[in-house]
């Protein structure tokens, strides 16, 4: 009798030994997680800024790249917690999901400022543009009037007056030389520039790589830069100030970014930090 309570004693024991263990094992693996900073991005410069963000990170920090292949993916990922942030965006991008989709995305930190303008391969100079000339423009808004504001700038049609760069194609008071506007999706706007039809596109240095193209091949650049359009680092109103974000940004503001962005990326862009 006294052998089977002793042998009973012992089961009970190894079972409470094993639900430490187990649970030691659970807290262990959920700290684990909590070191990891999902991360959200997709174009080469952005996905490099965040895996050498990654390399340098302090206090055990783990950054997890998320690769994600259009513009829609990395906001509704992050507005849904599914991430802690993203890597691919301007702030008026972010502000039109944040409206169109109840968001409550935040920037965190302005990292570049891309070199946008506009490319033709049949035109070496806005002068040489024909009446009627179809112009390839981006069919989101933030950009549509970022690139309407470049062309205001530069006196080739004129937009209503206080408009800014919030400006749509019906914003457009004067168009001296019967511009024609072809809406097409950022993503795709490099294959536009190789349509007969298509006499000048605008576009992002990373876009236009991919025909092998600079922005010292655009025939109209940007001239002012205002940093509401700089690329950043993104997150949420509920995640902004937690320990994980702020590693993250110090991270992404860390003088190897800097370097990499000055020397690889010089030609493409310019850092907002």
């Amino acid at each position: 009798m006294k052998k089977k309570v002793l042998i009973s004693l012992l089961v009970v024991a190894g079972l409470v030994i094993a639900g430490c263990n187990g649970q030691k094992k659970t807290s262990d693996t959920g700290k684990q997680a909590d070191k990891v900073i999902k991360v959200a991005s997709h174009i080469p410069s952005t996905v490099e800024v965040v895996e050498l963000a990654g390399k340098n990170i302090e206090d055990g920090y783990k950054v997890e790249l998320v690769q994600v292949n259009d513009n829609i993916q990395y906001n509704e990922l992050l507005n849904a917690k599914e991430i802690d942030a993203n890597f691919a965006q301007h702030e008026p991008f972010m502000q039109k999901f944040n409206e169109e989709k109840e968001g409550n995305l935040v920037v965190v930190q302005k990292i570049y400022n891309a070199k946008v303008g506009f490319y033709s391969k049949d035109y070496q100079d806005v002068k040489d543009l024909p009446d009627g000339a179809k112009i390839a423009l981006p069919s989101d808004i933030s950009n549509e009037g970022r690139a309407l504001a470049i062309l205001d700038d530069a006196g080739l049609i004129t937009l209503k007056e206080g408009v800014g760069f919030n400006g749509t194609i019906k914003d457009i008071v004067d168009n001296p030389q019967n511009f024609e506007w072809v809406s097409v999706d950022l993503l795709n706007l490099a294959e536009a520039y190789n349509e007969k039809d298509i006499a000048m596109i605008y576009n992002y240095p990373t876009y236009i790589a991919k025909i092998g193209l600079t922005p010292k091949d655009a025939i109209l650049l940007e001239k002012k830069v205002d940093d509401r359009f700089a690329i950043s680092l993104v997150a949420r109103e509920d995640n902004k100030d937690s320990d994980k974000i702020n590693a993250l940004k110090k991270a992404m503001t860390s003088d190897e970014v800097r370097e990499l962005l000055e020397t690889k990326y010089s030609e493409t862009l310019t850092p907002a930090f």
